[in-house]
């Protein structure tokens, strides 16, 4: 069983309980305007270029048999995706690593033996493996097989998945029976709004997380504060509501946006569509804080 990964991040501390390690898929049935890692959007491998790290040698133009890399006036090069075959010769030859390759196509025992190296800090912290993205169920039978492999090799280690949701039920069926904890995202209350920031309606994403609970999964709701698109009193309210009837869960993770992934737009030759959005300040935290107490959720700031 192979899968798509785009990182491994060793001693993380802020995806789920103890250190972990977290283990990006790439994919993502979502496109949410205010994502900080664009380059887990698409499911294959691709290349990205970082100005930053650029030397202006032209190795990457040379490297390219498919004449997919260009170079404009102001030094800028541009990769045509259209006739890019992912060979991954440029970012290979690239002596400054600005040309780089995004994503690895790993089998299960590639992951297990990377993540295996951090075992001894699951132990000693109540720690373990998180399977983020992306949408880990995206690759549902890849992240089912990881995980359950997981589990057998490294008894006792706690398992959580990041999602947002939405994934046909069956793949949420198919990975549920080997986490121990559900990061769940809920990124609007109102379906046609969800639509218009995401490109998809929250109907499912709402209806996988009650089946979860009524299945006897363990969830943690996480809501991406973004000032302007999801912060209002109306949103707040009905996302405490639906988590303390609905999921009967009373704890809330505030993700306050940011604009840390902006650049990584520009990598890819992409539009960042919150430019100029400021970010969340303290205020606005504090207000939607203070809306989600009062409708009795205990509120963590972060993850």
């Amino acid at each position: 069983m192979n899968g798509t990964v785009w990182d491994i991040r060793n001693y993380s501390l802020h995806d789920g309980p103890g250190i972990r390690t977290t283990v990006f898929l790439k994919g993502c049935p979502l496109a949410c305007r205010w994502c900080c890692n664009p380059e887990s959007h698409a499911a294959d491998p691709e290349i990205t270029w970082i100005r930053e790290n650029c030397l202006s040698c032209g190795t990457c133009v040379e490297a390219c048999d498919r004449h997919a890399i260009t170079v404009d006036r102001s030094g800028r090069r541009h990769v045509d995706r259209a006739r890019c075959d992912i060979c991954g010769t440029c970012a290979t030859r690239c002596p400054g690593a600005a040309m780089t390759m995004i994503g690895r196509v790993m089998s299960v025992d590639e992951v297990l033996g990377e993540v295996g190296r951090d075992a001894i800090f699951y132990s000693r912290s109540g720690g373990g493996l998180t399977l983020s993205g992306g949408e880990p169920l995206a690759q549902a039978r890849f992240a089912a097989d990881l995980l359950r492999r997981y589990k057998a090799d490294y008894v006792g280690f706690h398992t959580t998945v990041e999602t947002c949701g939405e994934a046909p039920w069956e793949d949420v069926a198919l990975v549920a029976p080997h986490v121990d904890l559900f990061l769940y995202d809920i990124k609007h209350m109102d379906t046609s709004e969800h639509r218009r920031l995401t490109g998809a309606g929250n109907d499912r994403i709402l209806e996988n997380a009650a089946r979860l609970v009524g299945l006897g999964a363990a969830l943690v709701v996480r809501l991406p504060l973004v000032p302007g698109r999801n912060d209002g009193e109306d949103n707040l309210r009905r996302t405490a509501e639906f988590a303390r009837s609905v999921l009967r869960v009373d704890r809330l993770d505030l993700l306050p946006y940011h604009r840390l992934g902006e650049p990584k737009y520009r990598r890819l030759g992409r539009s960042y569509h919150l430019a100029g959005v400021a970010p969340a300040s303290d205020a606005d935290i504090n207000a939607a804080r203070s809306v989600l107490e009062a409708r009795g959720m205990q509120v963590r700031i972060g993850g």
